[in-house]
């Protein structure tokens, strides 16, 4: 399984390897700029991420901007329904109006809220057919 995993905060970063280095190969953005740069680098490459996990909150451009953006990119691209990356919100902040955003405007696959739970992220995952 290839893996971004895109957080601000080093420990939430180094949490979320942890958790999922054991399951594949997984590259890091710092904020939501490089995602997008990272994400189009690897379809370019023609090695595209499996799943994205994303944190919400993050200086220049945040988890929700980022995800429009590479919803944008794989609708370009031809890229629909299934073959869609997996796109797992990670976030601080429990509350509807996040949930409605990265859901339904943003096209998150899944929300987790911090601090991060190793079952219930692996749960997500495995729900996902990617374990």
């Amino acid at each position: 399984m290839r893996t971004l995993i895109v957080e601000d905060d080093f420990i939430s970063r180094r949490i979320l390897k942890d958790i999922l280095s054991s399951h594949g190969d997984c590259d890091i953005a710092i904020d939501g700029k490089e995602a997008v740069q990272a994400f189009r680098m690897a379809l370019d490459e023609n090695k595209p991420y499996e799943l994205i996990c994303m944190d919400i909150m993050m200086p220049n451009m945040d988890g929700q901007e980022a995800l429009k953006k590479i919803r944008e990119i794989e609708k370009e691209r031809g890229i629909t329904g299934s073959r869609e990356v997996k796109v797992i919100m990670t976030t601080a902040l429990d509350d509807p109006k996040n949930v409605v955003e990265a859901y339904y405007k943003g096209g998150a696959t899944s929300y987790v809220v911090k601090p991060i739970n190793k079952g219930r992220l692996l749960g997500e995952i495995r729900g996902f057919g990617l374990l």
